[in-house]
């Protein structure tokens, strides 16, 4: 049971997502939910608190009649409810839900304490709300998005439970849930903050994350395929620059290829007097950069990702709402903390990182591919008949398309601000479809990865290397071989790329 308690981690995302850790909001936050529910209630009387007794955004200037407060939250829920576009994925609302329930349980929201009670319910039982893709423009919150959380939350709506796209009523009635109270500014609340795109951002990182690891792996088979001289992974070369992911990439590699028969010490080869005679080397004296930078490209993704969780496990155990609820200093405090900037920019640097990271697959599958450039694997690794047979060519189609459109996916939402809600929110982040677009850029390097994985898989046994192989890469292949054919005779082969793909995206290899 992990304990919600304002302090959560990428560990706990990652219990809650994959592994169906339930959750439970502990005692010491429900007394903070509590105290300040109870001092917002006393705190507004007599006073002006937007979105309390006010109007919402450019309608604030109204002042809200006492007996039409309630209504005013399931006014501002059942409005803004209007989202469009796909149903986001159950994994990703779970997220949204977790960001949500916890950045609530800080205390500084003055909501009822059923929101949480309800929210815990809905995480453990895995029945997740219809959120849609299209809706959130990151600033004044994710206000679509979370409004279709909130519609679940008073018993309205849509979710998926069990599979199946049913009425949120049915589904309570069944599960023995009832709805949320609504009795301040729950409906604000729950909408007014970034949970949607910090939700989403969480499990982009999570699978950014194996993604690089996978990225890694490639890199250290191709080394071990074309018997590279292993110096430029060596811990002298790349200390030699000070980016901490530079090195740890480096290590990683170093480590995978230590037992390796393969890969060559440059001074046996070319640090003597035959290599010194000659005038011509048939053989490469350095490799393509996609073979020999691998450290100083993937080093960059590397950082970025360590920075991008760090700012968004910021976000998640920070209060995004307005106005924010002081109980210690016994003030209600109105400004801007639903604004999404922080995880839109970190977004756009996590895709624009993943699509490096798929140029570096594509050009490592060209390399594979082209006989003319490798010198060692048949055209395509073509392991039929030249000519009559195919092998990876059809694949590599895909492969390039798919990066090409990773390329265009990158460029930045965080600048491409456009003013509404009647210029009340003039400057925006669109910190949603940022997000969203990530997971798409990963969801295609994915695809990249698995045509990659499976032109290694057959240029391996067109070498037949064996036990010259590092122990990990065998201890890999085994797995591999058990999802990826010996391709010699042409057939379909997007069955194999779906299969490899979700593979990937589901298995650590390091």
């Amino acid at each position: 049971m992990l304990q919600i308690n304002d302090a959560l981690n990428l560990d706990d995302f990652y219990k809650v997502l994959f592994e169906n850790t339930e959750v439970q909001t502990s005692s010491q936050s429900i007394e903070k939910l509590d105290a300040s529910f109870k001092f917002l209630k006393e705190f507004s009387k007599n006073k002006v608190i937007y979105g309390v007794n006010t109007g919402f955004g450019p309608m604030a200037q109204y002042k809200i009649k006492e007996k039409d407060r309630i209504e005013l939250q399931y006014n501002l829920i059942r409005s803004h409810s209007s989202g469009s576009g796909k149903a986001m994925e159950p994994l990703y609302v779970k997220a949204l839900m977790l960001a949500r329930l916890n950045t609530l349980s800080l205390g500084k929201s003055g909501v009822h304490i059923s929101v949480a009670e309800v929210m815990e319910q809905l995480i453990n039982k895995n029945i997740t709300p219809l959120i849609f893709d299209h809706g959130g423009v990151g600033a004044s919150g994710d206000l679509v998005q979370l409004a279709h959380l909130a519609l679940v939350l008073i018993g309205e709506g849509e979710v998926f439970y069990k599979g199946q796209r049913k009425n949120t009523k049915a589904v309570f009635a069944e599960e023995n849930i009832n709805p949320i109270k609504i009795k301040i500014r729950e409906g604000l609340a729950l909408m007014n903050g970034t949970s949607a795109m910090t939700g989403i951002g969480i499990v982009n990182i999570i699978f950014a994350k194996r993604m690089l690891n996978w990225s890694v792996f490639c890199s250290s088979v191709i080394n071990e395929i074309v018997q590279a001289y292993d110096d430029h992974l060596s811990e002298e070369l790349n200390s030699a620059k000070k980016h901490l992911g530079q090195q740890k990439i480096a290590e990683i590699m170093r480590n995978h290829l230590k037992d390796s028969k393969l890969t060559r010490d440059r001074n046996e080869h070319l640090y003597n007097d035959i290599a010194d005679k000659n005038t011509y080397f048939k053989e490469k004296v350095q490799e393509y950069y996609s073979l020999r930078c691998v450290p100083q490209i993937l080093g960059p993704v590397y950082d970025t990702l360590e920075h991008t969780a760090k700012i968004l496990i910021e976000e998640v155990n920070s209060a995004n709402d307005n106005p924010i609820i002081d109980v210690e200093n016994k003030h209600v405090y109105h400004g801007g903390n639903f604004h999404g900037d922080y995880v839109a920019l970190e977004m756009d640097k996590l895709k624009l990182v993943v699509t490096k990271l798929s140029m570096l697959a594509e050009r490592q599958l060209n390399y594979l591919l082209n006989n003319k450039l490798n010198d060692i694997l048949p055209p395509f690794v073509n392991l039929g008949k030249l000519g009559l047979n195919f092998g990876l060519q059809g694949a590599q189609f895909t492969a390039v398309s798919t990066t090409a459109e990773n390329q265009t996916l990158s460029n930045p939402m965080y600048v491409h601000s456009i003013p509404n809600n009647n210029d009340n929110q003039d400057i925006v982040s669109m910190g949603t479809n940022a997000a969203s677009m990530t997971k798409t850029v990963i969801d295609n390097a994915f695809e990249v990865l698995s045509i990659e994985v499976i032109t290694i898989v057959q240029a391996l046994h067109y070498l037949d290397f064996d036990n010259k192989l590092s122990q990990k890469t065998r201890e890999i292949l085994d797995e591999l071989n058990k999802i990826i054919p010996k391709i010699k005779e042409d057939i379909p082969l997007y069955k194999i790329n779906a299969k490899v793909k979700d593979y990937l995206r589901n298995k650590e290899v390091y």
